[in-house]
């Protein structure tokens, strides 16, 4: 193979798609989608709560309706006097939203029965809300029976809610709080990245092939280059641009981000402890100038160690070596498909016909992305473990342990393990390339693939 040819293979590939308007939306509007997914699920909760309901009660049991509240959202009505079946006739008259009976006292199982009538559906959060409130007039009405002055005193005494901190302690014995429910979301996340690029980049690389071989200019370029050569161009050439997009992405992420946090005021949320006990002393938030709770407080030092956790953990990953492993892991493990992927491409003459030959190349590429769903639950059992060894596997599921942390010696293994399988399916793949690139008018079968492996 002649390096020029390929680089020339490579400048085209990279040339032509960067150029594509679609490649510029995708790049563009990508991170802003990312930022809108974070921000617009809390947006969307605030502005979709229900506000100004009126309800009328008809409480029969006589112990629900101190317990339903006014609030911000919904104001309660006492119409226990009332008939159930008047109110219904005159709902509209009386501008009701919602009309909620309540049945008298079981004796016998000390509980009541609720039902709620409405022209529509109750909302979810109201219904949660109702029930919540009705279960606590009901628990209450059975701990009066007990007779036990301090009994309600007593079992909310003996709750506990306790989280355990966890830290993690270097070389050096020195601990920092982690959490770990951050490693779970970066494990996630970037399993689901680094199949999306894999799946998408080499399902883009076949589509080529296929496009060429169909309108015929392979051939065209076969009398120029070596199939071989016009091949590995066109994987690697794809590769840069899926590089190009990976690190332009990065880049647009951050630039968002270090703007939010400047406008929002991030920085001040993450700053060190020091410059939030001063920030507590002068809003008045100690116990002894605002007047909160020992529970308050202990709820509020819960929270801050909950949130120190996991700015914690943010901050002392390595971030530069989750970057550099997922771009090893891309490349190679793109490598390894996107070969495959060429030569399933070049053996057929239109998409319909590769359901059938990409099945075993998409299979272990689903199984490596179920395995590193769960990765984060038990990241060093035997599964994961042989996962992340497993060339076909290896790319997603040694990207989803690295957050909890990999000896180098299993990323050494894993890597040429990686590598020594790459050059061998892409030393096969181009056989099948080579030949299957000039054959038309015939559906190729699995039994021809392995005859064209065979052929010298």
């Amino acid at each position: 193979m002649k390096l020029r040819n390929i680089n020339t293979i490579i400048s085209r590939e990279y040339l032509t798609r960067v150029k594509k308007k679609s490649f510029l939306l995708t790049t563009f509007l990508v991170p802003i989608l990312f930022a809108a997914m974070c921000i617009l699920p809390s947006v969307i909760m605030f502005m979709a709560e229900d506000t100004g309901k009126q309800v009328a009660v008809v409480d029969h049991s006589g112990i629900v309706m101190p317990y339903l509240v006014d609030n911000e959202n919904v104001d309660y009505t006492d119409y226990s006097t009332h008939s159930v079946d008047s109110l219904k006739a005159n709902f509209k008259d009386l501008g009701l939203d919602f009309l909620v009976v309540v049945s008298p006292l079981d004796s016998a199982e000390k509980t009541v029965a609720v039902a709620s009538y409405s022209e529509k559906p109750m909302s979810m959060d109201m219904k949660e809300n109702l029930s919540s409130k009705v279960n606590s007039a009901v628990e209450d009405y059975r701990i009066s029976l007990y007779e036990m002055g301090d009994l309600k005193q007593i079992m909310e005494d003996v709750q506990s809610d306790i989280s355990v901190a966890t830290y993690t302690l270097d070389e050096s014995g020195e601990e920092k709080i982690t959490s770990s429910e951050v490693y779970m979301i970066i494990s996630m996340v970037l399993s689901i990245i680094i199949y999306m690029f894999i799946a998408m980049f080499s399902g883009m690389v076949m589509q080529s092939v296929i496009e060429e071989k169909a309108s015929r200019v392979v051939e065209v370029l076969v009398s120029s280059v070596k199939a071989t050569e016009l091949m590995f161009g066109k994987i690697i050439g794809v590769a840069c641009v899926a590089l190009t997009q990976f690190f332009l992405w990065i880049i647009l992420t951050l630039v968002l981000v270090g703007g939010f946090s400047a406008f929002g005021g991030f920085d001040s949320m993450a700053g060190d402890p020091a410059q939030a006990e001063q920030m507590m002393q002068m809003t008045g938030v100690e116990a002894s100038m605002g007047g909160m709770s020992a529970e308050d407080m202990m709820a509020m030092a819960q929270d801050q160690s909950e949130m120190g956790a996991v700015l914690s953990t943010l901050k002392d990953i390595d971030w530069v070596k989750m970057i550099v492993a997922f771009v090893i892991y891309f490349s190679l493990g793109y490598l390894l498909y996107a070969s495959l992927f060429a030569a399933i491409g070049s053996a057929v003459e239109n998409e319909a016909d590769t359901n059938q030959l990409q099945m075993p190349v998409t299979v272990p590429l689903l199984l490596a992305f179920f395995i590193a769903l769960y990765a984060f639950n038990a990241p060093d059992s035997a599964v994961v473990w042989w996962g992340s060894m497993i060339p076909f596997t290896s790319p997603i599921v040694m990207l989803a342990r690295i957050p909890f942390g990999v000896p180098t010696w299993e990323l050494v293994l894993s890597v040429a393990l990686l590598v020594a399988t790459f050059a061998a399916c892409g030393w096969l793949s181009a056989k099948i390339y080579k030949i299957g690139i000039l054959m038309f008018g015939k559906k190729t079968t699995f039994k021809d693939l392995w005859k064209w492996l065979r052929m010298k």
